[in-house]
This record gives C-alpha cells, structure tokens and sequence, in this order.
C-alpha cells in the first residue's frame, strides 16, 4: 500500500470516527427529558413528510394535473402544517434547527 493511500485511510478512519461520535444533530433520547425528545423526533419527521408533500404538490401544479381549487386547498393545508410544527416546536422550546437529524453518511433529514 502506498504512502499516500496509508494517508488517505487513516484520514478517512478519522472522518468516520468522528461522525460516529459526535452527538450533535442526531436523535438521542434524553432520560431526563423524554416528552421533549420524543416530541423533536416526532415533528422532525412531520417536516420532512410536509416537505415531501410540497414537494410533490409544485410538480403536481406545475404538470397541471391539479385544478385552481385543489392547488388552493392543498396550499392551505400545507401551510396550516407547517404552522402547527413551528407552533409545537416553539411549546417545547425547539428551534426548526433542532429538527435537523443527523443520518449519518445518509446525511440530515430536513
């Protein structure tokens, strides 16, 4: 094996010990604050369902395979959703921030 693929490896040993251990952005549930966490895991995947919903909805729109009232109410309910989230985000004391979650190699959730 090469120097630099000896370079190479260690470093990527490194980057995969460090994701591994880090706890920032992942889902831990804390035993001393359980409602709080399992309520930030429940609406983290609330978001990203609403964000999948959207998502599908504009392409939806923009296939022109929803009318003028279907475009309207599906808006309206989307939004609703979204406020619904930050509102009980905000009740327990959660920024959309603390929603991100950390997949690993996968990536972030949201």
């Amino acid at each position: 094996m090469s120097t630099s693929s000896k370079v190479e490896l260690r470093a990527l040993r490194a980057d995969v010990a460090r994701r591994a251990f880090s706890r920032r952005g992942r889902w831990n549930a804390n035993p001393d604050d359980v409602e709080r966490s399992v309520v930030k895991l429940v609406l983290a995947l609330v978001e990203f369902l609403r964000q999948l919903l959207e998502r599908q909805a504009i392409r939806r729109m923009e296939a022109g395979t929803l009318d003028d009232d279907e475009t309207e109410a599906i808006g309206r309910t989307l939004m609703q959703l979204e406020k619904t989230v930050r509102d009980l985000a905000a009740r327990f004391d959660l920024t959309m921030e603390d929603l991100q979650i950390d997949l690993g190699p996968l990536g972030r959730l949201l």
